[in-house]
C-alpha cells in the first residue's frame, strides 16, 4: 500500500468514527429520547465539528487536518474519560458537583456493566486522536514540518 492510500484510509477512518459517534448521539437523544447531561453536551460540541472538518479534509485530500482534529479529539477524550470516571468511580460520583438538570452519573446504557455512552465517546475520540497522530507522523517524515 502506498503512502497516499494509507493517509486516505487513515483520514477516512477518523471521519467514519466522528460520523458514527455523531449519528449515535443523535439517535440516542432524538429517537430514544435520552436527554444529554452537561458533560455529554461538551463532548458533542467537540465531536460534531469533527464530522465536517474531517469530511472536508477527506474530500480535498488535506492530510494536514491533524492540526485541527488533534486538539478537538484530545480535549474530547479528556472530557469523556472524566465523565466515564464519574460514572464508574463512587468517590467521583458523590463529589457533589452539579452537572445541570440531568445528572452526569446517570447510565442510559450500561452494556456488560462497563460500556456506557461516555466510554463509547472516549473510544471514538481516541480513534480520531490515533488517526490524527498517524497523519502528523506521515506529514513530518523527513524531520521537518510540511
Amino acid at each position: 500500500m502506498n503512502q497516499e492510500t494509507k493517509k486516505e484510509y487513515t483520514l477516512f477512518t477518523a471521519w467514519a468514527a466522528a460520523l458514527t459517534a455523531t449519528l449515535g448521539s443523535l439517535y440516542l437523544s432524538e429517537v430514544m429520547k435520552y436527554e444529554p447531561c452537561t458533560l455529554c453536551w461538551y463532548q458533542r460540541i467537540l465531536m460534531y465539528p469533527l464530522v465536517i472538518v474531517l469530511g472536508v479534509a477527506l474530500f480535498r485530500k488535506d492530510y494536514r487536518i491533524y492540526v485541527y482534529s488533534l486538539p478537538l479529539a484530545g480535549i474530547g477524550a479528556c472530557i469523556s474519560l472524566y465523565h466515564y470516571a464519574m460514572q464508574k468511580i463512587p468517590a467521583l460520583s458523590q463529589s457533589g458537583l452539579a452537572c445541570g438538570r440531568i445528572p452526569c452519573t446517570g447510565d442510559y446504557l450500561n452494556w456488560f456493566h462497563f460500556i456506557t455512552i461516555p466510554l463509547l465517546a472516549l473510544l471514538a475520540f481516541l480513534l480520531i486522536t490515533g488517526c490524527s497522530v498517524i497523519l502528523m507522523r506521515e506529514a513530518n517524515k523527513g524531520g521537518y514540518y510540511r
